[in-house]
């Protein structure tokens, strides 16, 4: 596999994703922040992502966007870390990366924004209604360790970012069986090592989610 890795990331963004996944990894990575503004839609930028969002990275010749993507991508970029289940167990795997890249990220973000469905517009929306997604996701990891089986893997580090996060900042709701599930990701060091940023970055703007 090609040998340079870049990250292009923001610490106070959905990048801590792809950076706790890179921690997994192991990967040789440098990281090149882009400042919210101008800064993050210049032409340099947008030839890397068009849509002049974070996180995004380049490896060698390959350029890949969307943190559940990348996430996948370094799983099988990096198999010696052993972040992606075999091909033919991978049915959980797939099923619940992508589930928290659309339906809980979808519901979360347009109830942040204001946005209520209909009972006709559930019916249109390919995630229905906040509540039944968290009710499946909370179904999903209730008394496990893990979300694809019986290790960690990348759906954990994505999935995960997201309760973390979302119950950080009050867009979803606590429920014991997040809180439990997430406690136990939040001890791996690489977690930690990607908070501990955060925060010093966070500390360093003056920036805090009070």
């Amino acid at each position: 596999m090609p040998e340079t890795l870049v990250f292009y990331t923001n610490p106070l963004s959905r990048s801590s994703i792809v950076h706790w996944m890179l921690e997994e990894v192991g990967a040789d990575y440098r990281m090149e922040v882009q400042e919210f503004g101008d800064a993050m839609k210049s032409p340099a930028y947008l030839a890397i992502n068009p849509m002049g969002k974070v996180p995004a990275i380049r490896h060698g010749d390959v350029v890949v966007t969307e943190a559940a993507a990348i996430c996948a991508y370094l799983a099988d970029a990096f198999p010696e870390a052993g972040l992606a289940p075999a091909p033919a167990e991978r049915g959980d795997y797939y099923r619940w990366l992508f589930f928290a890249a659309g339906p809980l990220e979808a519901a979360v973000s347009l109830k942040g924004c204001g946005f209520q469905p209909t009972p006709e517009q559930e019916r249109m929306l390919g995630f229905g209604r906040l509540e039944r997604v968290i009710e499946t996701l909370e179904r999903a990891v209730d008394g496990k360790g893990y979300i694809a089986g019986n290790r960690f893997s990348a759906a954990d580090v994505y999935v995960g970012s997201h309760l973390s996060w979302g119950m950080q900042f009050g867009t979803i709701e606590k429920r014991p069986a997040f809180e439990t599930y997430c406690r136990g990701l939040e001890a791996r060091p690489a977690s930690r090592r990607v908070r501990e940023y955060v925060e010093r970055e966070m500390a360093a703007r003056g920036w805090s989610p009070d």
